[in-house]
């Protein structure tokens, strides 16, 4: 079976993180090993959380996986949320990768054009070093700029999106998947090159008009499992931003609290149906 180590926070209620990981690439077929930041009472946007961090364990559990000869198919990096954090997390890699182990990076360092709050340089020089090493990156369109040093668009054109994506890939990522991009008043999807193969790839749905926590980690637990069963990156984040489609769909049918996060386990059952049809393809 293949196995994918998560790094990221938990939150205990308000699903984002590792609460999305476990079961979405689990339910893929793929064995999901977590190595937890910090646990959280809550996600952030609640208010008055409670916060243990648990940056001290990362390269204590890792050392202990490593004696006992635990490998791992890929490792996935989601919100680590403080420079010590970030730290380890490049440690971790650095300590646990193999020469075919698959590196996927999920900055997850800001949105709307500004940072998230103590995210500052010394956190965003372990994720350059963490990009510098992936296989896949999937930025939005504020992290991107955030990495690059660019200037923040709220329009922009394809031109504008390639050039974020080509700058990042320059830093030795093989792969740059910009997320959030939207081409069209009513479409929305992401851009990818893939340096290795020399070209972009890009992928437009219809845009619907709702936002929930934990729609970037749905999409990078689903592209992340996909990219592990054999799928081509292409087809791998189609698959993500269909299911992640799919699933606000149907949280906004259920009229859910926003800040409860998205319904995605009532819709597995379309995701192991998307898997089916696209590996066979």
């Amino acid at each position: 079976m293949k196995r994918i180590l998560t790094i990221q926070d938990i939150s205990c209620f308000g699903k984002c993180s590792i609460t999305i990981a476990l079961p979405v690439i689990s339910a893929m077929g793929v064995e999901s090993a977590v190595l937890p930041t910090a646990v959280l009472s809550t996600h952030t946007m609640f208010t008055d959380y409670r916060k243990k961090d648990l940056t001290d364990t990362l390269l204590p559990f890792a050392e202990q996986w490593k004696d006992n000869g635990i490998t791992f198919d890929a490792i996935y990096t989601g919100y680590l949320g403080t420079p010590d954090a970030a730290e380890a997390a490049v440690k971790v890699v650095e300590m646990l990768r193999r020469d075919d182990t698959l590196l996927f990076v999920d900055p997850v360092i800001g949105d709307h054009g500004k940072p998230y709050a103590g995210i500052g340089r010394e956190y965003t020089a372990c994720l350059d070093r963490l990009a510098s090493m992936a296989d896949h990156i999937v930025p939005n369109i504020t992290e991107a700029c955030l990495m690059t040093g660019s200037e923040y668009r709220a329009e922009y054109d394809q031109e504008y999106i390639d050039g974020l994506a080509r700058e990042i890939c320059r830093s030795g990522a093989r792969s740059c998947v910009v997320t959030g991009v939207s081409f069209a008043q009513n479409t929305t999807g992401f851009y990818g090159f893939d340096k290795r193969a020399g070209k972009a790839f890009s992928y437009q749905n219809s845009k619907i008009e709702a936002s929930y926590h934990g729609t970037g980690d749905l999409f990078a637990s689903t592209a992340v499992g996909a990219l592990v069963l054999g799928m081509s990156p292409d087809k791998a984040f189609r698959t993500a931003a269909d299911f992640t489609a799919l699933t606000i769909a149907e949280t906004m049918r259920r009229s859910e609290d926003r800040r409860f996060g998205i319904c995605f386990e009532t819709v597995l059952p379309a995701l192991l149906g998307m898997l089916e049809e696209n590996l066979k393809k």
